[in-house]
């Protein structure tokens, strides 16, 4: 089944405060999972596929942020597994704008 994930990672024991350049590495590996599509936000990245594929490419994010020199990485991660309909990320948003607030 298809599932939206969203996940952010927070490097810990890093040379300065800002983690640009460990959510680039994170970033860099998806081009090896095309069959999970991900969004970038600024608090975390949504991705879309199939579970496996998902927790995969989750793990090869992580695997990259301690490459760059991260000491330690916390990582949350939602996952929504939707089995009586097929739904994406947009399909949400399109969901919460189509009705007045």
């Amino acid at each position: 089944m298809r599932v939206i994930a969203e996940v952010q990672f927070s490097p810990i024991g890093t040379a300065t405060p800002s983690v640009s350049a460990y959510v680039r590495a994170g970033l860099a590996v998806l081009d090896q999972h095309p069959a999970v599509t991900y969004q970038i936000g600024a608090m975390g990245t949504v991705l879309e596929g199939e579970r496996a594929a998902v927790l995969a490419a989750v793990e090869a994010m992580n695997e990259a942020i301690f490459a760059a020199g991260a000491q330690r990485v916390g990582t949350a991660l939602k996952i929504d597994e939707r089995r009586d309909k097929p739904t994406s990320a947009q399909h949400k948003i399109d969901a919460v704008q189509r009705e007045p607030c």
